[in-house]
């Protein structure tokens, strides 16, 4: 069994997945485990860093610096592999900074927003 931390709509979700082989059998167990991503991460204010889950393209900035969020706000719209993400506030506060803008590029763990008490 390997395990994963999988977040979905900022939803941070731990699994764990059995590799199979071509016949069905389990297939022979890894040596060692595969750490784990973080969820959103602490900012060095005491607030907290909305980050992208996956590699994308950023359709829509939905929040502006000073903006009041509630939990499950949507903050971002991201493109990745030809669907829309809504990227959501994993927790309520207000925006101290948007370093994602329309447009651009981002990889996977870029910080897209924070959010501060």
């Amino acid at each position: 069994m390997k395990h994963f931390q999988i977040t979905v709509n900022g939803t941070p979700y731990d699994v764990q997945v059995e590799e199979i082989t071509a016949d069905g059998a389990p297939a022979p167990k890894a040596a060692a485990p595969v750490a784990a991503p973080a969820a959103p991460k602490a900012a060095p204010s005491g607030g907290t860093a909305v980050c992208a889950p996956m590699p994308g393209n950023v359709l829509d900035v939905r929040v502006a610096v000073g903006d009041t969020v509630k939990t499950g706000d949507i903050l971002i719209m991201l493109e990745a592999m030809k669907m829309e993400n809504e990227i959501l506030a994993p927790c309520a506060g207000k925006v101290t900074a948007v370093p994602a803008a329309k447009g651009q590029m981002v990889d996977t763990g870029a910080v897209l927003v924070r959010i501060g008490e």
